[in-house]
């Protein structure tokens, strides 16, 4: 018997109408515009490109002008919301972006990611979710999705925060203790159902 669905008349974005940097990065590339692309693709996520990729100049042929242009730049809200806005809803077949569940309003990077640091320095990525209802019971099950999503593909040295928005679930307080506590997130994810969930839901993940 299948569970009732809890709100069967979602709000739905079209995908046209969600703000993307997605559009040329579903393939790695080489040159200046793939200053992302070792974040995003490589699978252990190192910092910086080495200088004897072949779009790098030489030794010799580096006077130093270009270090600027070719500098890593911190990853900001639009890339996280790229990571994780096509998340699928765990009910709906529509991703947490087109449910406005993810939000880039409601994504904060400290320290502003303008500001240029050391690449080992720690970052906190704050992610703040709206369930499509306040009474939701997935609300954990999305925070947790959102939370190994992110953990899977950004550099260690940023640090994952994910919580339900200020009165946007009927026990927020009692969620954001459950996805903040990592005894209890290594727990549940060591639960054969509850990681098959969350499997599928990050099936749609573009990159």
């Amino acid at each position: 018997m299948s569970r009732e669905i809890q709100n069967e008349n979602p709000t739905i974005l079209n995908v046209s109408q969600l703000p993307s940097r997605r559009q040329g990065k579903a393939t790695p590339r080489n040159g200046p515009d793939s200053k992302y692309d070792n974040i995003l693709f490589s699978k252990h996520w190192p910092w910086g490109v080495s200088k004897t990729s072949s779009f790098w100049p030489s030794d010799e042929e580096d006077d130093g002008e270009g270090d600027d242009e070719y500098a890593e730049e911190p990853i900001d809200e639009q890339e996280i919301f790229d990571l994780i806005s096509t998340i699928s809803d765990p009910e709906h077949p529509h991703t947490l972006g087109q449910l406005s569940v993810v939000r880039l309003a409601d994504i904060h990077i400290t320290p502003f990611p303008t500001e240029r640091l050391d690449p080992q320095s720690l970052r906190t990525v704050l992610v703040e979710l709206t369930p499509t209802i306040n009474h939701c019971s997935l609300a954990t099950v999305i925070g947790l999705a959102v939370r190994v999503r992110l953990e899977r593909v950004l550099p260690p040295s940023y640090r994952v925060d994910v919580r339900m928005k200020d009165g946007s679930h009927a026990q927020d307080d009692q969620v954001n203790k459950q996805l903040a506590d990592k005894e209890r997130v290594a727990a549940a994810l060591e639960n054969d159902t509850l990681k098959g969930m969350i499997d599928t839901m990050l099936k749609t993940c573009v990159y």
